[in-house]
């Protein structure tokens, strides 16, 4: 069975690497499945999975890797809610729903500033973040 080339999937996958394109598929695949694992467990995934690898393996800027894992999370975070919500009762729509209207305008708001800043400055507030997160996830 012949997978198709990732770019016949998407145009393109971003910058050129050496990969062969079964390979890319590949790793396309093993990004998504620690993805959705993660967002099954943890209700995360995008920025802590998809990101890194994307930039890491596939030589993506943090731009195309931001906005290439939230075009992922629209079918990752609907999935991962309604099993959370329909099978476990593990949901509280209207929790969900205030938590998502002021998100809107912080998606835009961050999207703005994103692009008007430098791409290893976006690096540097992230790898910040992840660790200011994993030292209050140690300390608590």
């Amino acid at each position: 069975m012949r997978f198709p080339d990732v770019s016949e999937l998407t145009g393109s996958i971003g910058p050129s690497n050496s990969d062969t394109p079964d390979h890319e598929i590949w790793k396309l695949a093993a990004i998504g499945t620690l993805a959705g694992v993660f967002s099954g467990l943890f209700g995360v995934g995008g920025g802590t999975i998809i990101v890194p690898l994307l930039i890491f393996w596939f030589a993506y800027g943090e731009r195309l890797a931001t906005g290439t894992s939230l075009a992922a999370i629209i079918v990752i975070g609907l999935l991962g809610a309604i099993a959370q919500g329909g099978i476990y009762g593990n949901v509280h729509v209207g929790t969900g729903l205030l938590l998502a209207i002021p998100a809107i305008a912080g998606v835009v708001l961050g999207t703005a500033i994103q692009q008007r800043i430098p791409q290893r400055t976006v690096s540097y507030l992230f790898a910040a973040l992840l660790v200011a997160m994993a030292v209050e996830l140690i300390l608590s």
